[in-house]
């Protein structure tokens, strides 16, 4: 049995590992590194391994750095078959269709811009088309139901179980049998942050030989979630007393749809004005909404049971749905008053970025992040002060209200971490992705009666 590491090795996006046992050949997630143009590249480069050899992809959830790739995988031969969680599926058919639509637009960009410089170089194409993506969707065959055992071959087994991080994500469960030795290795995927109103809280398998668990925030503890959601109240009351508007760099998937509950939550408790009006201005998000609401077995029996009584937690009667770009560019009028909610989240692309570039300048406004932004990111830079930064070419001060409210992370901080790791069991060997590596050192420290293992990318461990 030899495990391999192919991305979100000592880094936080990008998941791909793969484990080998006997002849087959399982892979753990396929995700787009995110960030810098650097990155770009890599996601273009060699997987580290042949993709027509992949027996199997199971896939933890439908976030970008876990999913991105699986078209580019398919492209260059990959036709074995994509098993993951109902709610995933549907989710990562969204993701990967918007995800090419981006990939066609920049590289059309780039194209643009060669143009008008009378540039003769090659012009890079896009890393995958919607056609791709389409095709990529073909190779998606058993659906998982959480703590289901599905036999993939003669000594192998995999239970998806309930990572409590986005709706549909998991955490996987490998049994393997060769040559007369077994091994239970368990993959974390991105564990939830426990105690939160919409999903349960993670289910952790025991008796793990080998553990693969993210580190996101192994260095930290959150803030807690209820004075999270009275600094967002009062953010959001702040800015609308000092007549701007504020931007939300949303998630479309979990983060938008729980901003949207809280913001309900604080008109019912008067703590925000009912004629408040929110734009959702992410056909991505909106899509993902409607996934939400048809998915209620997957939420925590007290918003199941809102959804059952046709009373929908997401619901505003301020809310609109902005699709079409023509209502998001006319946004960009509104100077007073408006919530508006956009991707991406780490501000590396999407309609946020329009809306920055004309409130961030705006004194009375407020720009609110309530994620995880990736070293790189337009999101990281201006949370960590930057006086100015560049748009579209453009040199736009920053002049609006900054708030950073990290209590409403889909990611277990290091005591939830922790926590999860020790009801594992007592594994062999603990091996930590999915974090900086200063993230990483840190929480090695507080691991006790494993051997911590931190792969380095396309390197593999024999089990």
């Amino acid at each position: 049995m030899r495990l391999s590491f192919h991305g979100a090795d000592r880094g936080v996006t990008g998941s791909c590992h793969m484990m080998r046992c006997g002849e087959r050949r399982i892979l753990i997630d396929c995700g787009l590194f995110q960030g810098s143009r650097e990155l770009d590249e890599e996601n273009a480069d060699s997987f580290g391994f042949d993709p027509a050899d992949v027996d199997f992809l199971l896939l933890t959830h439908a976030h970008l750095d876990h999913c991105g790739r699986i078209p580019l995988l398919v492209k260059r031969g990959f036709r074995g078959e994509v098993i993951t969680t109902a709610a995933t599926r549907e989710l990562t058919r969204l993701v990967l269709l918007d995800a090419a639509h981006l990939h066609e637009e920049e590289a059309r960009h780039r194209q643009r811009r060669a143009s008008r410089s009378h540039g003769h170089a090659p012009v890079a194409p896009p890393l995958y088309t919607v056609l791709d993506a389409l095709n990529s969707l073909d190779r998606f065959g058993r659906t998982a139901a959480y703590g289901q055992t599905l036999e993939l071959a003669p000594g192998i087994a995999a239970t998806f179980v309930d990572a409590g991080h986005i709706l549909g994500s998991a955490s996987i469960l490998l049994d393997l049998a060769e040559n007369g030795q077994r091994r239970r290795v368990l993959f974390s995927g991105d564990l939830g942050n426990a105690g939160r109103p919409l999903l349960r809280d993670p289910v952790v398998p025991a008796g793990a030989d080998v553990v693969v668990m993210e580190t996101t925030y192994g260095d930290r503890q959150h803030r807690p979630l209820d004075a999270s959601v009275v600094e967002l109240h009062e953010a959001v009351a702040g800015a609308l007393a000092r007549g701007g508007n504020i931007v939300v760099p949303t998630f479309a998937l979990e983060r938008a749809q729980e901003i949207l509950f809280y913001l309900r939550e604080g008109i019912r408790q008067k703590r925000l004005p009912a004629s408040l009006q929110v734009f959702l201005d992410s056909p991505m998000a909106i899509s993902a909404t409607e996934i939400f609401e048809r998915h209620p077995e997957c939420y925590e029996p007290a918003v199941a049971e809102l959804f059952r009584e046709g009373r929908d937690p997401f619901q505003l009667a301020g809310l609109h749905f902005v699709r079409e770009a023509a209502e998001s560019i006319a946004l960009n009028d509104i100077r007073s008053g408006a919530l508006i909610m956009a991707g991406s989240g780490m501000c590396t692309g999407g309609r946020v970025r329009h809306h920055l570039r004309h409130n961030l300048a705006q004194s009375n406004s407020s720009v609110i992040f309530v994620g995880y932004a990736a070293e790189g990111t337009l999101a990281r830079i201006i949370i960590d002060g930057a006086r100015e930064v560049t748009l579209f070419g453009e040199t736009i001060p920053v002049r609006a209200q900054v708030h950073t409210i990290n209590g409403f992370s889909a990611h277990a901080d290091q005591r939830e971490l922790l926590d999860w790791h020790r009801r594992t069991g007592r594994p062999d060997i603990t091996f930590l992705v999915h974090g900086d590596p200063q993230s990483m050192q840190h929480f090695a420290r507080h691991l006790r009666g494993t051997r911590v293992e931190m792969p380095a990318r396309n390197t593999h461990h024999d089990l």
